[in-house]
C-alpha cells in the first residue's frame, strides 16, 4: 500500500494542532528542517518535533510516524538530536555531508532504533545512494529543488525513481523510495507507476477542504 506523508511546511502554524489532527489518517507527518545554508530557507527544527511528540498536550493525538527530513549544511552533527527529540525516521541529504560522516550517522540512528534515509535533489544521480542502498530504510528522491513548497513537479525525475526502483528489487531490499515536491492526484499516479512507495505531499493535502478525502486518494494512486 501507498504510504503518505503530509509535509507540516504548508500547514497553518497558527492552528498547527488542528491542521496535524484533520491528517491523521495519514501514514506519516513529514517535518522539512531548513537551516538557510544548504538551502535559502529557513524552516522549524527541534522545538517543533518535540512539541508534536511531547510537550504540548493539544498535539498528543499525532501518534502517527513522524519523519524528520534535513534540508541542512553537515546533518550528522543533529541526526542523534532529532531522533532524541521524536522522529521515527531520520532523513537527510547525501550532498550535504562526506560519506565517512553519512554512514557513521546511519549507524548511530540504527543505534537509537531509528529508522533512516537519504535524499537527493534533482541534479544528483541515483548512483549516489549506491553505497547506503543496503542500509538505509528510504530512498528519498526530491522532485522540485528543496527549499520551499508549492514548486511544480518535475517530471525528468522519474528515470531516477524507476532506477532505483530496478536497483532496490533486483537486490532484494527492503528500501522505500519516497518522493518529495510537486505531488498532486495526477502526479502521483506517475510517481507510483515509476515504483514509488512513499508520497510527500504538502500543499497538495493541507490546502484540500477535504484532506481525508485527498489523502485516500493520493493513496489509491495508481498508474
Amino acid at each position: 500500500m501507498i504510504k503518505i506523508a503530509p509535509s507540516i511546511l504548508s500547514a497553518d502554524f497558527t492552528r498547527l494542532g488542528e491542521e496535524i489532527n484533520s491528517v491523521r489518517s495519514a501514514d506519516r507527518l513529514h517535518f522539512d528542517v531548513m537551516d538557510g545554508m544548504f538551502v535559502n530557507n529557513i524552516s522549524i527544527g527541534l522545538p517543533v518535533l518535540e512539541s508534536v511528540r511531547e510537550a504540548n498536550a493539544a498535539f498528543r493525538h499525532a501518534d502517527m510516524t513522524l519523519e524528520a527530513h534535513l534540508m541542512i549544511a553537515s546533518p550528522a552533527r543533529y541526526t542523534a538530536r532529532f531522533a532524541e527529540a521524536g522522529a521515527d525516521i531520520v532523513i537527510f541529504h547525501v550532498e550535504a555531508e562526506t560519506a565517512e560522516n553519512t554512514l557513521r550517522a546511519l549507524e548511530e540512528l540504527r543505534g537509537l532504533d531509528k529508522k533512516t534515509g537519504l535524499s537527493i535533489k534533482p541534479d544528483t544521480p541515483a548512483e549516489a545512494l549506491s553505497p547506503y542502498i543496503g542500509v538505509i530504510d528510504i530512498a528519498l528522491v526530491m522532485t522540485v529543488e528543496p527549499g520551499f513548497g508549492g514548486q511544480s513537479f518535475i517530471a525528468a525525475m522519474l528515470p531516477k525513481i524507476s532506477a532505483l526502483r530496478g536497483v532496490i528489487d533486483g537486490q532484494g531490499l527492503l528500501c522505500e523510495i519516497g518522493v518529495d515536491g510537486g505531488i498532486n492526484p495526477e502526479t502521483a499516479k506517475l510517481c507510483v507507476g515509476a515504483g514509488a512507495d512513499v508520497l510527500v505531499a504538502g500543499s497538495c493535502v493541507f490546502g484540500s477542504p477535504d484532506r481525508a478525502a485527498r489523502i485516500k486518494e493520493l493513496r489509491a494512486a495508481r498508474a
